[in-house]
C-alpha cells in the first residue's frame, strides 16, 4: 500500500477501504507521508467526494490518532453543542448556563476563532482572570460541582485534525463536506460527550452557503455520531445576517450576559430565539423529554434568573471577574450611517465579519493578537426602518479605523 495507489484510486472515483484510510491518517499524523502527497489525496476527496462509509472510517481514524477524553467520572448524561461558526454567534455563552441550571452536565471543549468566525475561548478570555486552560481534574470537578465547564482543546486531542486542517487551509480543500464532517465529529466524539446538538449555519457568513449544502453536512455528521453510539441532533440556522447586535469578543460576552439577565432591549429577538431552540434540543436529548416540556423548562430558567445565576457561578468558578463584563471605551469609535431611506432587508454577515477582523476583533492568522474590546454594534437590524443619515452601526477599535472598513459596514446593509 502506498499513497500513489490511494490518490489514483480516489481520483478514479473508487472507494477507499478502512485499512487505506487508516494508513493515510496514521502516516500523515506521524510524518511518514509528506504534505505534497497528502494534499493530492485531499484534493481528490474535495473533487470526487466520499461515501458515508469512507467518511465514517476517516472520522474513526482521526479520533484514534490521539487522546479520547474520559468523562465517565462526571455524573449524568453529558451534553455538548457545536456550531459550524458564524458572525455574532455567542450562543454557547448562553445555552450552556441554561442547560446547567436545569441540572444537566455540560462539559464543553471549544476553540479559538480564525478569520470571520469568532471563537468561544477568545470571548471567555476577554473576561479578566478567566482561565480556559484547565487540568483534566479541574475540568471534571467543575462539571460535577457546577454542572458546567468550558475549556480549550487539549494538546493531543485529534492531532490528525490539527495537521489536516492546516493543510486544507492552504490547499483549497476546506469546503469539502466529508472533510468538514470528519473534522468536526472527530473532535466532538473525542471530547467524550454522550449527546451532541449540531448548529449548522448556512448563508454568506458560513462555510455552507446554501441550505442544501447545510443539510448534506448535517446528515453526514448525524450519521457519524449515531454509528459511534452518540445521540446527535442537527439544527440548520441562518447566517446570512449576523446574530444579535454585537460582534466582537467582549461585546458578545456583554450581550450574552444582558440576555440572560432579561435585559432584552440590549440584544435582539433573533439571538433569543436561536438560544431557546438550541437549549431545547439539548434538554430533549439529555433529559429524554418532548419539545413542549423542554421549551417550558428553558423559558422558566431564563425568566426566574436561574440561568443568569448559573452563568455567574461558571465565570467565577473559572477565575473570571464578573465586574469586568462591561463594554469598555475604545480609543476610536465611529458611527456608520444609512446611505438611503427604507427598510433593512438584509445585513451581509460575511462583510460584517470581515470588517470586525479589520477592527482587531478577529484573527487573520493563528498568531494574530486580538483587541478584545474591538467590534461592531448593529443599531439597525433586519426589518428595521431607517432614514438616510441615521446611525445604523457603531465601530469600536483601539487602532485607527479605516474609511474602507466604514464603507464595508455601510455596504453590508441592503436597504429597500
Amino acid at each position: 500500500m502506498n499513497m500513489v495507489q490511494l490518490f489514483e484510486k480516489k481520483k478514479q472515483g473508487q472507494e477507499l477501504s478502512q485499512a487505506e484510510i487508516q494508513y493515510f491518517v496514521e502516516g500523515y499524523t506521524t510524518g511518514s507521508i509528506p504534505d505534497y502527497q497528502a494534499s493530492s489525496l485531499l484534493m481528490a476527496i474535495r473533487l470526487i467526494g466520499m461515501t458515508d462509509e469512507e467518511t465514517f472510517y476517516l472520522t474513526k481514524a482521526m479520533i484514534e490518532s490521539g487522546d479520547v477524553i474520559d468523562l465517565t467520572s462526571i455524573e449524568g448524561f453529558k451534553i455538548d453543542k457545536h456550531s459550524t461558526g458564524g458572525v455574532g454567534d455567542k450562543v454557547t455563552l448562553i445555552v450552556t448556563p441554561i442547560i446547567a441550571s436545569l441540572g444537566i452536565p455540560v462539559a464543553k471543549f471549544s476553540g479559538k476563532g480564525l478569520g470571520i468566525t469568532g471563537g468561544t475561548i477568545d470571548k471567555l478570555e476577554s473576561i479578566r482572570g478567566l482561565k480556559t486552560e484547565l487540568t483534566s481534574q479541574e475540568f471534571i470537578d467543575n462539571v460535577n460541582k457546577h454542572k458546567i465547564a468550558v475549556a480549550g482543546q487539549t494538546g493531543n486531542l485529534v492531532p490528525a485534525d490539527k495537521k489536516l486542517y492546516a493543510l486544507r487551509d492552504v490547499t483549497g480543500t476546506v469546503d469539502s463536506i466529508p472533510l468538514i464532517a470528519a473534522s468536526i465529529m472527530s473532535k466532538k466524539i473525542a471530547s467524550g460527550a454522550d449527546g451532541i446538538v449540531l448548529d449548522v449555519k448556512c448563508g454568506s457568513g458560513a462555510f455552507m452557503k446554501t441550505e442544501e449544502e447545510a443539510k448534506k453536512l448535517a446528515e453526514a455528521m448525524t450519521a457519524i455520531g449515531e454509528k459511534l453510539g452518540r445521540k446527535v441532533v442537527a439544527h440548520i440556522s441562518d447566517m446570512d445576517n449576523p446574530l444579535g447586535k454585537m460582534i466582537g469578543n467582549k461585546l458578545e460576552v456583554v450581550e450574552a450576559y444582558a440576555l440572560l439577565q432579561g435585559r432584552l432591549e440590549e440584544t435582539h429577538a433573533d439571538l433569543l430565539e436561536e438560544c431557546i431552540i438550541i437549549s431545547s434540543l439539548m434538554y430533549q436529548i439529555a433529559a429524554g423529554v418532548d419539545e413542549a416540556t423542554a421549551l417550558t423548562a428553558v423559558k422558566k430558567v431564563l425568566e426566574d434568573g436561574s440561568a443568569a445565576a448559573k452563568f455567574e457561578e461558571f465565570i467565577v468558578a473559572q477565575g473570571g471577574d464578573l465586574a469586568d463584563i462591561v463594554q469598555n471605551d475604545t480609543a476610536h469609535k465611529i458611527a456608520v450611517t444609512a446611505a438611503s431611506e427604507g427598510v433593512v432587508e438584509t445585513i451581509n454577515a460575511l462583510m460584517i465579519g470581515e470588517a470586525s477582523v479589520s477592527l482587531g476583533a478577529g484573527r487573520l492568522t493563528k498568531e494574530s493578537a486580538l483587541d478584545y474590546d474591538a467590534g461592531i454594534q448593529l443599531v439597525a437590524k433586519k426589518g428595521d426602518r431607517v432614514t438616510a443619515g441615521e446611525t445604523i452601526a457603531y465601530l469600536y477599535s483601539n487602532s485607527a479605523i479605516s474609511e474602507e472598513t466604514v464603507e464595508k459596514v455601510q455596504q453590508a446593509y441592503t436597504i429597500a
